[in-house]
């Protein structure tokens, strides 16, 4: 959709004209329109919001974010308030609820029908972040015993309140997971056959307790479509979905690109988040860099001697700091993102040092030559060999300390993602300028 068009929306509330509000309300789908209202200000949102269609009201405001989702409820009165929230899938309500100010939270639990309170209950008593927030109870489940037949008849009559028959996991007599069996499978197999001959019983599971976050990112390497997730005992207890998956993702990586960038998170919509909540994303971790960077003023004052005598080495001092952290960063957002999705452990850590000390050797090589000649062009002699030494040893140093700080960070529980490019970054430019002035002394004699 055209921007022009999106932005229509908002002039039609500005202009408060409720016939075209509805008008456009009824041609766009529910994602553009959750778009739209999460530019506004929430005391303008919830104008259209209210024009909705019953039907459509749910969907759109499932696609808010629950920032604005908040803000939505708070406009609400108390029968529209109640009516959504029991509309609400049970895994949906329980982030919502659980994310919520207390007041909305109490108002919310205390309007729920008893079904649907024990249901949301029972998602909230898991551990924020874990699989059993995000999973739905809400699912048709088959005995391993079923014929196809009956297995089908059961799957509709029960399939309307699920949240997904895709995936139909399978169950033994004490509620333990046997495995799961795909909804295609059953339609193509012949009635008779018992569903413990087609259940698939090697098909990935996860505890409730596990990380949400590494649940999701299990079903994307095993293409899966939804996540069984059992208890302690083995016991099927709900399905993560796909839909549930890709958001976990998406605001994973989103996250992990902001402490990339040496900020914190910011929840909801760009465009309506104010100023004061961006600077104050971002200015701690820029007061702690620049209390940081004061070890490359304490290192460029003990050096200072040698300046006076070869004023020359100063000229590259920019491009040698600068070369450094660019390597440490690289080397640094490769590794935060292995550990992401898996491809790295704790246990690589000497593996991955030796290889990135090759490649940063590799990389210090290649920019030496280009370093050299740049220096003998300015300062032929000895400096400009003390610079292209030095770009060797700082290249293969800052792709060492940008692959392990993220491990060590991680070792020690905290996200890899906090120690990345700038914190990478500013102990290069410290530790570069010591290996500068110590190659330069032994080259120039000093």
């Amino acid at each position: 959709m055209a921007e022009e068009e999106r932005a229509e929306l908002t002039r039609l509330v500005e202009q408060n004209d409720l016939t075209e509000i509805r008008l456009w309300l009824a041609e766009h789908p529910p994602y553009e329109i959750a778009d739209e209202l999460e530019r506004m200000d929430s005391s303008v949102a919830i104008i259209p919001f209210r024009l909705l269609d019953k039907d459509r009201e749910l969907e759109v405001f499932e696609e808010l974010d629950p920032v604005h989702q908040h803000e939505i409820l708070v406009g609400l009165r108390d029968t529209a308030f109640h009516e959504l929230l029991e509309s609400m899938d049970p895994d949906d309500r329980a982030r919502l609820i659980g994310e919520a100010p207390a007041k909305i939270a109490t108002r919310a639990l205390a309007g729920l029908s008893p079904t649907e309170r024990k249901m949301t209950a029972a998602l909230l008593g898991y551990p924020e972040e874990s699989v059993g927030r995000y999973m739905t109870p809400e699912t048709v489940i088959l005995h391993r015993d079923l014929t196809v037949g009956r297995a089908l008849e059961v799957v509709r009559a029960k399939g309307a309140e699920a949240e997904t028959v895709y995936t139909l996991p399978v169950v033994d007599d004490g509620r333990r997971l046997a495995g799961t069996v795909e909804l295609s499978d059953l339609v193509i197999s012949d009635d008779e056959t018992l569903l413990k001959d087609i259940v698939d019983v090697l098909v990935a599971r996860v505890q409730a307790t596990e990380p949400a976050e590494g649940a999701a990112r299990l079903m994307q390497d095993a293409n899966l479509v939804a996540l069984s997730v059992v208890d302690s005992e083995e016991r099927f207890v709900g399905l993560l979905t796909f839909d549930d998956a890709l958001e976990l993702i998406e605001a994973a990586d989103s996250e992990d690109i902001a402490r990339q960038s040496a900020a914190s998170p910011v929840a909801g919509h760009y465009v309506a988040v104010t100023v004061p909540r961006l600077a104050r994303a971002r200015v701690l971790w820029l007061l702690l860099l620049i209390v940081a960077s004061t070890l490359t003023v304490t290192v460029l004052q003990g050096f200072e001697a040698t300046l006076e005598q070869v004023t020359a080495l100063a000229l590259f001092i920019p491009m040698l700091m600068g070369t450094g952290g660019n390597v440490g960063s690289q080397s640094a957002t490769a590794i935060v993102r292995a550990l992401a999705v898996g491809e790295v452990r704790l246990r690589d850590l000497p593996k991955v040092a030796w290889k990135e000390c090759r490649v940063g050797f590799m990389l210090g090589c290649i920019l030496a030559s280009i370093a050299l000649l740049i220096g003998w062009v300015v300062v032929p002699g000895g400096v400009s060999i003390a610079v292209a030494g030095s770009v060797i040893v700082v290249c293969t140093w800052a792709a060492v300390i940008g692959s392990t700080m993220p491990l060590l960070a991680r070792r020690v529980g905290v996200d890899p993602a906090v120690v990345s490019a700038p914190m990478v970054t500013t102990l290069v430019d410290a530790t570069g300028l010591l290996i500068y002035f110590g190659i330069a002394r032994a080259v120039l004699g000093i």
